[in-house]
């Protein structure tokens, strides 16, 4: 190891107990509480964990790393004893101490990209204290359950599933291991939504909540908002922009779905993608700006937990079918038919159709990437006609006459720019 590298690992490990150190002392300002390691101690921590990985390294001897690693934890028990006998029962500070101990030695000997991850991680994790407590209060024992039921799905059930594929074409248009796959990527996506939903709360005003809520379902709060404009009168201006937002989202879906599963498909997908957005984005910013953004007094929160399997399994159950659809259409009907596939497809959900066409695209090349960007943009396209149809059958007269434009625009520049140019 060149003295310049291993300088600047030392100066990784030692910057990385730093910045948890004073994080530390930042959460603990205007406490009576004594705080057994501050930010210079946190430093040393990861300068010690660093040269003592490097002289582990040095020497081939590991037991170097480990006789200070016990050393460490041995300060670090006495300091927590100290603290149990003056009523503070608290460990995040001595775990972390230990984190930055080891994460300085990685630094040094080991990856210093997952070095720095770790060391944003844990100080990320120390300072969202306030979130993770309010997010554990609006949590109940069913949303428990039910991600503990979908992490058993995806840890003991997804790596079982079947790799290959079976029958002959459309029937072998994917396996179910990678329906699985697309199961909890979708449901991960949505979750974070859900997640961040519950650390806001629905009450922090309509075009949040819009925003958020597109990442759980989009659908769900154009039918919630429309409902609401019944008997809001006044509020349709925020009301309109939370639809506007969460359809704009449903874009940005689109574009994350296809960046995961097939890059390459992207450079078809985007534009039309984009300019959805934007358009959507353009006008709920003249709502917005135009009479600001009214808060969600009465906002319930209609969003269920995304990782609960019965969604979860009916989902996969969509995209297989849509996927295999899709395939049949290509080869029998041709551009033709994906067209109409993503049409009846996104009636329903953009998801599956996205995922399906960014699969067959990528795989036998059973679709060409141009078909399939035009047909995700026509699904993108028909979902949120859908959406918009939504608002006219449930939503005020108002409302109405505030989102029909924004409506016209969106379905305009999407379809556009993804057959015109």
């Amino acid at each position: 190891m060149e003295l310049a590298e291993l300088f600047g690992r030392l100066g990784a490990g030692l910057g990385i107990g730093l910045l948890v150190g004073l994080q530390r002392e930042y959460a603990k300002e205007g406490s009576s509480e004594e705080m057994f390691a501050g930010s210079r101690t946190f430093a040393l921590l990861g300068l010690g964990g660093g040269l003592s990985a490097y002289g582990s390294w040095l020497f081939d001897n590991s037991l170097i790393f480990v006789a200070a690693l016990l050393v460490a934890g041995a300060f670090v028990a006495m300091a927590y004893q100290a603290g149990i006998q003056e009523g503070e029962v608290g460990q995040t500070t001595e775990i972390a101490a230990i984190v930055v101990f080891l994460t300085g030695g990685l630094a040094v000997v080991g990856d210093l990209i997952v070095a720095a991850a770790a060391g944003v991680a844990t100080m990320t994790l120390l300072a969202i204290k306030p979130q993770t407590r309010k997010l554990a209060s609006k949590i109940d024992s069913d949303d428990v359950y039910a991600t503990v039921k979908f992490a058993i799905l995806v840890a003991l059930i997804l790596p079982l599933l079947p790799q290959e594929t079976f029958g002959p074409s459309p029937w072998n248009a994917t396996s179910p291991f990678n329906v699985g796959l697309m199961v909890v990527f979708i449901s991960g996506l949505s979750f974070v939504g859900y997640v961040l939903i519950q650390v806001v709360g629905p009450r922090r005003g309509t075009g949040l909540t819009g925003l958020l809520g597109g990442l759980v379902s989009s659908t769900a709060v154009t039918v919630s908002m429309s409902e609401r404009s019944q008997n809001s009168s006044g509020l349709e201006r925020p009301l309109a922009l939370a639809i506007l937002l969460a359809w704009t989202i449903m874009f940005v879906r689109v574009i994350i779905e296809v960046a995961a599963v097939n890059f390459e498909l992207l450079s078809e997908v985007w534009l039309p993608m984009t300019v959805g957005a934007l358009g959507g984005l353009a006008i709920a910013a003249f709502l917005y700006f135009r009479r600001g953004e009214a808060t969600s007094d009465g906002a319930s929160n209609t969003f269920s937990n995304p990782f609960r399997l019965r969604p979860a399994i009916e989902f996969g159950l969509i995209y297989g079918v849509v996927l295999v659809v899709a395939k049949a259409a290509s080869e029998w009907l041709g551009e033709a038919g994906v067209y109409a596939s993503a049409v009846v497809s996104g009636i329903a959900d953009v998801d599956a159709i996205t995922l399906s066409l960014a699969e067959l695209s990528r795989g036998d090349g059973s679709v060409e990437d141009s078909t399939a960007g035009a047909a995700i943009a026509l699904a993108a396209a028909t979902n949120t006609l859908v959406k918009g149809g939504i608002v006219m059958v449930v939503g005020s007269p108002s409302l109405k006459r505030v989102a029909l434009p924004a409506l016209a625009v969106i379905i305009v520049t999407v379809l556009g720019s993804a057959f015109l140019f």
